[in-house]
């Protein structure tokens, strides 16, 4: 019996050690919590990295949009995870992604799921979410990085509230008026990071 225990303990103790894979940048380099990156798009043609504008008839708060010119990488971004004790990045793991920038706004430039657009019929993400304190007030702050083929896609499924029911999707671009927003989709964006080179 003794041996049994010590045998059916072995896979479960090494599955609790194994984390989720780090999710790498452009240079190779694993991705951490607190540093500036670009979200680039990897399908070139089609614009840029990511940003924020005044969309549907608002004016606040911004929304999360791709930038028309592919040159163009977009305003740098910080991930935190639920853990603020781990500083790398990983895959399938809860993240506030944030805005490093100041803007015209009064609210937070951390990432939210916008409520339902009903003329659009689309889940837009905007901004004006709030940073760490996972639960089932903040499930809509919550976006993960998952692989998607040899790339990486971004997700909203947050897992910070157990007993929550919680929308499941990728995210992707929804085209409107040649604005490129980012929207819950069926078609994920495919994404790659890369570090943002701060002055000193």
């Amino acid at each position: 019996m003794g041996l049994y225990t010590i045998m059916t303990m072995i896979p479960l103790h090494g599955a609790a050690d194994s984390a989720p894979d780090p999710v790498p940048d452009l240079a190779g380099e694993k991705l951490r919590t607190g540093v500036d990156y670009y979200i680039l798009p990897v399908i070139r043609g089609r614009g840029g990295g990511l940003t924020l504008a005044s969309t549907r008839n608002k004016t606040c708060p911004l929304d999360v949009v791709q930038e028309q010119h592919e040159i163009s990488n977009g305003l740098p971004l910080t991930f935190s995870s639920v853990n603020p004790k781990k500083g790398v990045v990983r895959v399938s793991t809860d993240l506030n992604i944030k805005f490093s920038a100041a803007t015209i706004c009064v609210q937070s430039t951390v990432w939210k799921l916008d409520k339902f657009d009903e003329s659009t019929r689309q889940w837009f993400v905007t901004t004006g979410g709030v940073e760490g304190n996972p639960g089932r007030e903040t499930t809509s702050n919550w976006y993960k990085i998952e692989k998607y083929d040899d790339d990486f896609k971004l997700v909203f499924c947050p897992t910070v509230c157990d007993f929550c029911k919680v929308l499941c999707r990728d995210v992707g671009i929804y085209i409107e008026d040649g604005r490129r927003s980012l929207a819950l989709s069926d078609v994920p964006f495919k994404v790659m990071f890369k570090k943002a080179v701060t002055s000193s």
